[in-house]
Parts: structure tokens; sequence; C-alpha cells
């Protein structure tokens, strides 16, 4: 059965954040949506505007799946139009062709596979634990097991891992269609552990370990225990040098997660502490999910049968130019409220949504205190 036509829907790309979360979420978006796509100013404030190569492939990708006809497809455009068809599921394999994060590819393709016909199975090549993108294990630990919560099917198999600046690294993900259960999440609960994987690929064992202690010594008197495991990787699992540290945390209710990717420079120690601070700061605020998971859940709470509600220790950039964008898509309304104590986040269909409204407007994050 064909669509029935939408007038098209005009975005700029430098409301908000302005990064290019906007240009992923809006085609994922548009092709779940049915709506037809022209976005300007793409990336407009960035040292480097317009698409990279790694946004590139999100939107290729994309359009792969539903047919979509696109203008503007090239690195550096300011500018793209995309014309959805029908999400159709399958077998399907794309290349990054540079360092950039398979992470931010699949974060765009996870909400159209599971709207699509059928179950699919794609194969993307690129950096898979990248600087400004979630590291894999964040992914793997993380998103995809708060996403089976809602009854996503998915299985992911890192074939191999790939860095900065070659790339090259090589990441399968199942899906089956899924309609979406809401996720409510109140409360935190209990703390009941703390979990995590320190890795390095290609560079001297220590550094794992480093970062593997530094992260459990900052994590100690939580009253639960403790397990980071330092893994290290040689030339059979991993092209190139890099690395990557991510924590979680269980309570009764929810699931938080932590990350950082090695960088020149940077001391192990460091990463550590800093993941592990920052994990610190959303358990001690009893949120349902991280600052970093609420950004990318919102498209799939938005894509659920039913409302959903959940807290986190605050709202981000990323989390506010994603509520607006989705808002122009799906009949949705977002209910956030902040406080001191954190975050509430309420995800309404239209019939019984009120005003969208922010409470207290606030910049980014807080950086967590040591």
């Amino acid at each position: 059965m064909n669509r029935v036509p939408h007038p098209i829907l005009h975005i700029d790309g430098a409301h908000g954040e302005g990064g290019g979360q906007l240009v992923r979420t809006a085609v994922a978006l548009a092709a779940i949506s049915g709506r037809p796509l022209h976005m300007r100013n793409i990336r407009a404030r960035r040292a480097k505007p317009g698409l990279a190569a790694q946004h590139l492939t999100a939107v290729r990708a994309v359009a792969a799946l539903c047919g979509a006809t696109v203008e503007g497809a090239a690195v550096g455009s300011g500018e793209l139009t995309f014309v959805p068809q029908t999400v159709r599921g399958g077998d399907y394999r794309f290349d990054v062709g540079t360092a950039g994060s398979i992470t931010l590819v699949l974060q765009a393709l996870l909400p159209v596979l599971l709207a699509a016909d059928r179950p699919s199975r794609v194969t993307i090549r690129g950096g898979t634990d990248v600087r400004g993108a979630p590291p894999m294990d964040y992914l793997a630990c993380v998103l995809l097991p708060l996403l089976a919560r809602m009854g996503a099917e998915t299985l992911m198999i890192v074939e191999r891992r790939g860095y900065f600046p070659r790339g090259d690294g090589s990441v399968t993900l199942e899906t089956r269609p899924a309609t979406l259960k809401p996720l409510v999440i109140d409360q935190a609960g209990d703390l009941r552990h703390i979990a995590g994987i320190a890795h390095v690929a290609n560079l001297p064992a220590d550094i794992a370990r480093r970062m593997s202690r530094s992260a459990a010594d900052s994590l100690q008197g939580m009253g639960v225990p403790v397990q980071i495991d330092a893994r290290i990787l040689g030339p059979d699992a991993a092209l190139g040098m890099g690395g990557a540290i991510v924590l979680w945390a269980k309570t009764e209710h929810a699931l938080l997660g932590a990350a950082r990717v090695a960088q020149r420079g940077v001391p192990a120690e460091g990463l550590g502490t800093d993941a592990a601070e920052e994990l610190r700061a959303d358990i001690a605020c009893d949120a349902a999910v991280d600052v970093h998971a609420c950004d990318q859940m919102l498209i799939h709470l938005a894509l659920a049968d039913a409302a959903s509600r959940l807290t986190c220790r605050c709202l981000s950039n990323h989390a506010r130019s994603a509520i607006w964008l989705i808002e122009q898509f799906l009949p949705v309304r977002f209910h956030v409220t902040e406080a001191d104590a954190g975050a509430s986040i309420e995800v309404e269909p239209c019939g019984s949504a009120r005003p969208h409204r922010i409470a207290r407007a606030t910049t980014d994050c807080p950086r967590p205190t040591p």
C-alpha cells in the first residue's frame, strides 16, 4: 500500500545543539514517519560545517532502508533533501570509509530497523571506539539492554575493533521488527552491582589495568561489588591502537552507564576516574538512565505504544534538541520538569498530552565534581 503523501518538513540544522545528531535523528524520523525532509544549515556552527563521513554514511544507510531519494548527500554539504518510501528490512552493508563512528551510524539505524517489515542484518565498517561517540561496549552493555526492556530483539557482533585514524573496524547488528513497550522508571531503587570493561588494542596491557584500577578505586564505598575487567586485544581482534573504558551500574529498576575513550596524552588513571565519577553522580541522584542514554533513548520512547516516564541527572543540550526535533515529526509530546535533584521526562501520545514545557532551562550538564 502506498503512503499518503506528506508535505515536506523544513528543519534548521543549526537549531539548538546543531550537531550531527540532528541530521541522524531527522533522517530516521523521516524514514519512520514517511515525511519528506529538507534540512539546511547542517552543522553550521561547527569548525568544519556540513556533513562529515559518519553523518553521510548514516544518511545513505537510512536511505537504503527506506528507498529514499536524497539530494545533497556529499561530504561538506550544508543542505539535504530526503524523500522516504517504505522501510524494508534485509541484509545491508555500509562502510564509513574513515574512523567515523559505527555507533553513531547505528544510532540512526536502530529505530528504523525496529520499524522494518522483516528481520535485518546490518554490517558497518568504521571506528568502533572513537572520541565524540559512545564506545562499542556502551552500546552492548547499556543501550541495547535498555531497548530490550522495551521489547527490542537485537544481537550485536563485533568482528573487529577499529580506531582513529584508520578505522576499519567491523560490527554486525541483527534486529527483528518490534512494537516498543513504554519504559516507566520513577525510582532507580537499591544499587545491586557495578561492572565494567577497560580494553586496549595493540598497546601495553598496563594501560587497561590502570584504567580499570583507578575506576574501581573511585567506586569504592558504594556498598556493592565492583568488577571491572581489563582486556587486551591483539591484531587478530583489532586494527590499529586504541582503547576505552565502559562502566555500568545495575539497580533494582535502573541501568546506568558511563564511558571514556582512550586518547593520546590523557593518563589512563584520569580516564578511569572520570568515568567512575560520572557514574557516581548518576547513582547519587537516583536516575533511571544516565545522561547519554537519555539522549539516545528519546526517539525510542517516542515510538513506544504508550506513555513512558523516567528520570535522569540533567537534560543535556543534545536531549533538548532531540525533543524539539521529534515533536516536529511524530504525534507525541514531551513534558520535562527540572529541579536540583534531576530531571523528570514524560512522553505521551498527542491525544492526552499537555503543551510541551521545560520548567527551568539550563545549559548543558555540569561536569561531576570528583
